[in-house]
């Protein structure tokens, strides 16, 4: 779904006018996208769900915060991005290494039906620094301008993530094939 920049930019007009009602129009557009964020961070649909009800909460108390000097989405990506991160350090999930989560697991997960299991596995399993830089610019199809500014990176060190990540991601999923024809 295409997300109208200008129909955010409009609802955000409306709350900050005093029209509280118009903030649904943010929740419904935004629910499914940041939810599926938080879920790449939490690991559990529980948490995920409370994750991106706090998103929305903090996103409503500081919508006179956005500057309107950049797109809304990228200022709610953003912010919902520090919101998971931080949960993330507070309450780290169980990780496996990367040359263990390049195996396929027996049974796809039924939210990402088009990701094979083992490539999630994969990019989880990698350091946040590159995690973040892959989930936001190819599972949020988030541009390097956009995701840079998102994870309060210049540019330049959004490219170097995106190639490091990609080539540990490459070698953790070569390790696994490789393991598995023997």
């Amino acid at each position: 779904m295409e997300r109208d920049p200008d129909a955010d930019a409009e609802a955000v007009r409306r709350v900050l006018a005093g029209d509280v009602e118009a903030f649904a129009v943010v929740v419904e557009r935004w629910q499914g996208p940041l939810f599926r964020l938080a879920l790449r961070y939490a690991g559990e649909r529980g948490a995920a769900e409370d994750l991106a009800q706090e998103v929305f909460l903090r996103a409503y108390r500081s919508l006179a915060s956005w500057r309107g000097d950049a797109r809304f989405s990228t200022w709610l990506i953003a912010l919902a991005t520090n919101v998971c991160r931080s949960h993330a350090r507070r309450f780290p999930r169980a990780t496996e290494p990367l040359d263990e989560a390049a195996l396929p697991a027996s049974a796809p997960e039924p939210d990402e039906p088009a990701l094979a299991p083992h490539l999630r596995r994969a990019v989880n399993a990698l350091p946040p620094r590159y995690r973040d830089a892959l989930h936001l610019f190819y599972f949020h199809a988030l541009d390097v301008r956009a995701a840079a500014a998102s994870l309060a990176l210049s540019e330049g060190t959004l490219k170097a993530r995106l190639a490091r990540g990609r080539k540990l991601l490459l070698s953790a999923l070569a390790a696994g094939t490789e393991g598995r024809g023997r």
